[in-house]
């Protein structure tokens, strides 16, 4: 007897389900035609285009006209809760993460271990032969000319892009408003360095980028840092307080998509924060690194493009995007320019030309967008297929983020589970991760790790989660 027809279209929807589930169909790729899963599932034509209708109405999967059904870049389905709001100490601490960090950054750069540490591209995503071309090009035809040190500000094309793009989200700059650095760490060193001295207190997110820690270490200021919710970011009474309590000289947030958290503060609440900065005249340093990695629609509006007048110091660079080996960043600010450029002619003097013209020419070309289009299908598939992992495989009652942008997740343990002990068991294993602790001034998130999704997703990832996982389990027994 033939089965009910509602059973079947069902039944075949509830197996396409499962092959997005498993990864085995990504989100963004074509979906097997109505044709051929009716062939390969001995159904009709009718119940096929049923399932693919039930499918689009869950939104696993949308038609596109001439073109087919495609599975839908949707949330991620998972069990796992998001991490609860940090809860900092609320005092000013000194910072001491250098020792570590040197260890973990030996690892992380070791190509035997399955790379989940560094949030650094691969090189294979990253495909920078359109902009090695440029670079050869430079060489061939101005190599002699741009051998010399370029002005301090550095070249006047390249800022010129930077401004031009700028333009797209509503951040107006002129060139001489743009300051080109050694990658964002510079940018943020000699933004730190106008602002603050040693000894000064500079408010922070909590956790945030170990890099900062270690950049604020280096400069002997003190991190005060602040609760934040991995979705909506800092806590904005908690920031009001502290600055009406104790003398802050600078707060460094990022603009978006907060390494590790990968929380964005909506326009509304990024207002809100610059009235609150305006009131206790603090300048607000914006790291904007991750600004072009969004899965949405829109890129997300820096603080600078809310306020023109805003006491804002922007600092952003092309290492997460496009090319993190030609080390080219920039700070962008209407007010400390003087005190930036002689912060950079002590540090470093200068630039490198050559590179510098390279990506000029190829942020001209368009070359760029449509590299960051594709990187950023690839990174938003690479984080989705990171989270089903960790729910498949991880302990009971862990939490992870969902980032809209970025390529981080940031992953809480049950307590009891100590990262570092994890960490030397994955590094048995042959796996790297980072522990949550080096997020930390006052070093808290010891249950806490951060993954990086840099890297497409392949079976050797999708085992290294798992054995992750196991290890976390019997970490927890």
């Amino acid at each position: 007897m033939r089965a009910d027809p509602v059973h079947r279209y069902e039944e075949l929807a509830n197996f396409i389900t499962r092959l997005v589930d498993s990864g085995t169909l990504r989100p963004g790729t074509r979906a097997p035609s109505l044709r051929q899963i009716s062939e390969q599932r001995k159904t009709s034509l009718s119940t096929a285009l049923q399932a693919y209708r039930l499918l689009e109405d869950r939104g696993v999967l949308e038609a596109k006209p001439q073109s087919g059904f495609y599975v839908a870049r949707r949330g991620t389905a998972v069990s796992l809760k998001t991490p609860a709001p940090s809860k900092p100490p609320g005092k000013a601490v000194s910072v001491a993460v250098s020792g570590v960090l040197l260890k973990l950054l030996e690892y992380a750069s070791d190509p035997r271990l399955v790379p989940l540490g560094c949030a650094i591209p691969s090189k294979e995503l990253l495909a920078a032969g359109r902009l090695d071309r440029f670079l050869a090009r430079a060489a061939r035809q101005k190599g002699v000319e741009y051998n010399v040190y370029t002005a301090p500000k550095g070249d006047p094309d390249l800022r010129r892009e930077i401004a031009r793009r700028a333009m797209r989200w509503g951040q107006a700059l002129s060139p001489e408003d743009i300051l080109i650095t050694c990658g964002c760490t510079e940018a943020l060193t000699i933004a730190l360095s106008t602002v603050a001295r040693a000894g000064d207190v500079v408010a922070i997110e909590s956790p945030t980028y170990f890099g900062l820690l270690h950049v604020i270490e280096a400069l002997d200021l003190k991190a005060l840092e602040l609760p934040t919710d991995a979705t909506n970011g800092i806590d904005l009474g908690a920031l009001e307080k502290a600055l009406a309590s104790q003398s802050v000289k600078a707060c460094l947030f990022a603009s978006s998509f907060n390494n590790p958290l990968g929380c964005t503060m909506s326009d509304t609440k990024k207002r809100a924060v610059l009235e609150v900065l305006a009131r206790y005249d603090v300048p607000l340093i914006e790291d904007d690194i991750y600004g072009d990695v969004y899965f949405g629609k829109e890129r997300p509006r820096p603080f600078m493009a809310l306020e023109t007048k805003a006491n804002v110091i922007y600092c952003s660079s092309f290492s997460k995007t496009v090319a993190p080996g030609y080390r080219i960043g920039w700070l962008a600010s209407h007010r400390y320019m003087q005190k930036a450029l002689e912060q950079k002619f002590a540090i470093s003097l200068c630039g490198p030309a050559l590179p510098q013209l390279a990506l000029a020419e190829f942020l001209a070309s368009g070359g760029y967008d449509n590299h960051l289009r594709r990187v950023r299908r690839t990174f938003e598939d690479n984080v989705d297929q990171m989270i089903r992992a960790v729910d498949r495989s991880f302990p009971k009652g862990t939490k992870i983020t969902r980032p809209a942008g970025g390529f981080v997740l940031w992953l809480e343990l049950p307590k009891g589970i100590v990262a570092r002990e994890l960490f030397d068991a994955a590094i048995g294993k042959g796996i790297c991760f980072v522990p949550g602790d080096v997020f930390s001034a006052s070093t808290r998130f010891a249950n806490c790790l951060r993954l990086s999704c840099g890297y497409t997703w392949s079976p050797r990832l999708e085992n290294a989660v798992k054995t992750l996982g196991q290890l976390a389990i019997s970490l927890s027994a």
